[in-house]
């Protein structure tokens, strides 16, 4: 496709009228246009950080789309909070920076974002209503304004009758939902979470996941941070890891999962098919049969995208094939096989992120 000449360009496609060729801001307008619709929301930009001699990250770049849902992952002290305190401004990046919707990260930014911190940040003798308000008047909130946004959200998720109590008379999972409505009062665009389903029985689990479906469908743009891999695999669109300080991996969700998958298949047949494939074809690597009456033999083949024809064409001759499936790895085998198991325990990785002294000679990927 050109850019270079207006009247080449496909606008019916995008239900704009063409534009005349003889218009000086032509050229301007579309190159707006196309950069506007592929230009991340969130962009960090070569994010490096150290603290005295621990290296928090390095030259950590990622881009969430705008109305995506970006899973952040990574082993207790690769860095993700640090990356987490730089969004929200509450500390700088030694070098590198921050985008959010085209513009460098500045000031003007903070009523644009909520947080949902993985700690417990509420004044204890404060009663919940005058902290929501509070709450919802630094984030540029009028009077009345926040007293709507806090009721609507209150009933939301069913806390009206909490409006008097004091933080200190609720649960760990109750704070955790009036903390949420703090982030969620003044109608962010980017919206973090940091393991927002801690402390959460599973009610308000899938209560919590519903708001967060309906806030992408509005058009909000989310991060979280969170080592439930079934949460990634539930609402994440894309995924980032984190390890060492660095990226390790990131992508879209399913083009991850494509990108670490061993071709590997799964076949249900009815009954329990005696022959097995003919070589060159692979035998299953596993197979279980249920019991009579109505058995089914579940069989998984690490076989080539080539052989999948073959595989089927065999056992619909032999038995009747219920089901076929690609199998892909689930992101607990990604986290394991990108991370290793030398690293996934309580540690700060001090160790591993130290910054070298001069008498060191270690390389930092």
């Amino acid at each position: 496709m050109c850019l270079c000449k207006p009247k080449k360009f496909p606008c019916f496609s995008l239900g704009l009228s063409k534009p005349k060729p003889s218009d000086p801001s032509v050229d301007l307008y579309f190159l707006f246009f196309i950069k506007s619709q592929t230009m991340a929301f969130l962009d960090i930009r070569s994010v490096s950080k150290s603290y005295r001699n621990h290296r928090a990250l390095l030259d950590v770049s990622m881009q969430v789309p705008k109305g995506g849902i970006m899973g952040l992952l990574g082993p207790n002290g690769a860095g993700k909070t640090t990356l987490i305190r730089m969004i929200n401004r509450i500390t700088a990046p030694d070098s590198g920076s921050i985008w959010l919707d085209g513009r460098e990260l500045g000031p003007e930014h903070a009523r644009r974002i909520g947080y949902l911190p993985e700690e417990r940040g509420l004044y204890k003798k404060m009663k919940i209503g005058e902290q929501l308000l509070y709450l919802a008047r630094l984030r540029g909130l009028d009077s009345g304004q926040a007293l709507q946004a806090a009721k609507h959200w209150m009933t939301r998720l069913e806390m009206q009758s909490w409006w008097n109590k004091k933080a200190e008379e609720l649960s760990k999972g109750m704070q955790q939902k009036v903390q949420l409505v703090a982030a969620l009062m003044h109608d962010p665009d980017l919206l973090i979470l940091d393991e927002p389903f801690s402390g959460f029985d599973p009610v308000n689990a899938r209560l919590l996941k519903n708001i967060l479906l309906e806030r992408r469908a509005a058009g909000t743009t989310l991060l979280i941070s969170t080592h439930r891999m079934e949460t990634v695999e539930d609402l994440c669109t894309h995924v980032v890891l984190i390890h060492r300080a660095g990226v390790v991996l990131s992508g879209e969700t399913e083009a991850v999962r494509r990108q670490y998958s061993k071709n590997r298949v799964e076949i249900h047949c009815a009954g329990d098919p005696a022959s097995p494939p003919p070589a060159p074809l692979p035998a299953p690597s596993s197979s279980t049969t249920t019991s009579e009456p109505n058995a089914i033999t579940r069989m998984v083949f690490e076989a080539e995208p080539n052989q999948w024809p073959a595989l089927i064409d065999h056992y619909n001759r032999n038995s009747r094939i219920l089901h076929f499936s690609e199998k892909l790895p689930s992101f607990q085998d990604i986290f394991i096989q990108a991370v290793g198991t030398d690293n996934l325990g309580d540690a700060d990785n001090s160790a591993t992120n130290a910054i070298p002294s001069a008498n060191t000679t270690h390389i930092f990927r």
